[in-house]
């Protein structure tokens, strides 16, 4: 029995039902990372000596019969901008090389209290941003994984681990997601801790996850959703039962409003002739819904309000050596020194008017259509593809 085919959910309900051990999920994961990572590239740090260790130390908790968690002796991967006390943190970027945080980021807290296993930390574009790490596609190394959560997509869809977790400023979960075949989740700002996470916008930064099913997604969610005193904009009602959720069939049949937005010139035809299919399969519950004129500066808003904060966050690695950070990274903070206080803050007022018109949307649908990136992943690993849809 192959451990790395079962999802999430699955070995869980196998550990649970005792036909299998947390050591042999972890032994099956690292045998699958000795045959995939020499071409796949997925992790920047490994240990597992340490892996195992953890394995046998939840295979004993178990045993005792003290309560566990949601995710006990589940293996999980952690993009290498998340503090971790186990494992360096460099953030991708050689100015950081050796980096040892002195304690865990809090959903790395979160997930050990659930009793995951922490696998090792997957590759990151450089600082989270956009120029590549050494990350390849797992169905075609020629092409992109996306970015900036490369490694985490990969190693999840490279069956190396269940679950994995990264973050996103502007489509660095959704994209690699949708490039290297898996589902990528990135949750309502402020469901999920920030804190101990590399920082490149506060209105943008969001912590999101990688599953090969629904249900597994449902699973890491819940476990991460949580009100952090050290995240300020963290949610502090109760977080949803996902995993209760997921479970429920409909009382009414679904509404789907099918967004192209002002960008779907930018898609494949393949991509479009995607959503037309999907689109006439769901027939009368399915509408196309045209966004307001307001949106079409929605792009060029992210842009100045994420270059902007670049500059901000990023600025102590120009000062420790801005030789050694990327032309295109040197130029998007270049840009956001550009960008004027009044200029900024117009873009984040925006913010709020679009908001509340796609709440009022969600109150007439269910949820909404819209690519996930332009087309399939592109042909070379000079770049991380294109963000424009996420």
């Amino acid at each position: 029995m192959n451990l790395v085919k079962f999802s999430a959910t699955e070995l869980m309900r196998m550990l649970e039902e005792g036909k299998i051990t947390s050591l042999e999920i972890v032994e099956a994961c690292i045998a699958q990372i000795d045959l995939k990572e020499k071409e796949v590239k997925a992790w920047e740090h490994l240990d597992h000596d340490f892996a195992l260790e953890q394995a046998k130390n939840c295979d004993s908790i178990r045993a005792s019969g003290a309560p566990i968690g949601l995710l006990h002796g589940i293996p999980v991967g952690i993009k290498d901008i998340f503090d971790t006390i186990d494992f360096p943190t460099e953030n991708g970027t050689i100015l950081s090389a050796g980096r040892r945080p002195a304690e865990d980021c809090t959903a790395v807290k979160l997930l050990k209290s659930a009793g995951a296993i922490i696998m090792g930390k997957t590759v990151t574009a450089e600082l989270a941003v956009f120029a590549p790490g050494k990350t390849r596609n797992p169905h075609d190394p020629m092409r992109t994984p996306g970015g900036s959560s490369s490694g985490s997509a990969a190693a999840v869809a490279a069956r190396m681990v269940p679950l994995a977790i990264g973050s996103q400023t502007n489509g660095s979960v959704i994209r690699p997601a949708s490039f290297c075949g898996v589902f990528g989740f990135k949750p309502t700002h402020g469901k999920i801790s920030r804190s101990g996470v590399l920082q490149l916008s506060r209105i943008l930064d969001h912590v999101g996850v990688f599953a090969n099913t629904i249900e597994d997604v449902a699973l890491i969610t819940e476990c991460l959703m949580s009100y952090d005193q050290d995240d300020p904009d963290t949610d502090p009602s109760p977080p949803a039962h996902l995993t209760r959720v997921i479970n429920q069939v409909p009382t009414i049949e679904p509404k789907f409003a099918f967004v192209k937005s002002s960008v779907w010139n930018f898609t494949e035809i393949d991509t479009q002739e995607a959503f037309e299919e999907i689109s006439n399969f769901l027939g009368t519950q399915c509408e196309e819904v045209q966004l307001p004129i307001e949106f079409d500066a929605a792009i060029d808003n992210l842009k100045k309000i994420m270059n902007a904060d670049l500059a901000r966050f990023l600025s102590e690695y120009i000062k420790r050596g801005e030789e050694k950070i990327s032309d295109i990274l040197r130029e998007l903070i270049k840009d956001g020194i550009s960008i004027g206080a009044v200029e900024y803050n117009n873009a984040v007022e925006e913010i709020h008017s679009m908001a509340n018109w796609i709440l009022n949307l969600s109150s007439k649908y269910d949820a909404i259509l819209t690519p996930a990136a332009c087309g399939e992943a592109p042909i070379g690993l000079e770049s991380t593809g294109n963000p424009i849809f996420c």
